[in-house]
């Protein structure tokens, strides 16, 4: 399954490569890229396991610049 997300307060180019280099590190995820210019986060995980791996992707986002999150 692929959905696209918006971020919230992505500020920069460098803080949209973080964000997508530790959704990259999640388990299950199969391919992640974050877009600045629009701040949203396309992600693309396994169809069963999808909300458990958007948890730890939400966590991850956080982790990576605390004033981001995911909508």
């Amino acid at each position: 399954m692929k959905k696209t997300f918006q971020l919230t307060e992505v500020d920069c180019g460098l803080c949209a490569q973080k964000i997508e280099d530790a959704v990259l590190r999640v388990e299950g995820v199969k391919a992640a890229h974050v877009n600045f210019a629009t701040a949203r986060l396309t992600l693309e995980a396994d169809d069963a396991a999808f909300e458990a791996v958007l948890a730890r992707v939400k966590t991850a986002v956080t982790r990576a610049d605390r004033d981001c999150s995911i909508v």
